[in-house]
């Protein structure tokens, strides 16, 4: 492909653990496994809409070199709860819009608030 992206653009990924009231417990348990079994870098507890996300949720961080290790684990380990998995690059709608990875259920992001960058 002429057009294709080089993927060496990506500097790292946001997995972003989706939550409600009835399985914030689930998202607890899930995020202290992460954080011992994993190299990340864990963001705070969002316990409001904030940016494109819906609802409640908190970021994982990690570099491309942990991706095949922490996505499959959370594909089989999710424990129902809807995950968004995007690459980091220079155009944050594109990331979550368009090169997103939903693990459970796609939620309908608020993508207005993101800008577009050329």
């Amino acid at each position: 492909m002429a057009d294709a992206i080089d993927p060496s653009i990506i500097s790292c990924y946001h997995a972003h653990i989706y939550y409600d009231e009835a399985s914030r417990g689930t998202a607890a348990r899930l995020r202290e496994v992460i954080e011992r079994s994993f190299k990340v870098e864990m963001g705070r507890w969002r316990e409001e809409p904030v940016g494109p996300h819906p609802q409640a949720m908190y970021q994982v961080k990690f570099d491309p070199e942990e991706f095949a290790r922490i996505v499959p684990w959370l594909m089989l380990n999710r424990d129902g709860l809807n995950i968004l998995v995007h690459p980091e690059t220079t155009d944050a709608f594109t990331d979550h819009a368009v090169n997103a990875l939903w693990l459970g259920e796609k939620l309908k992001l608020r993508l207005d608030v993101l800008v577009r960058l050329k």
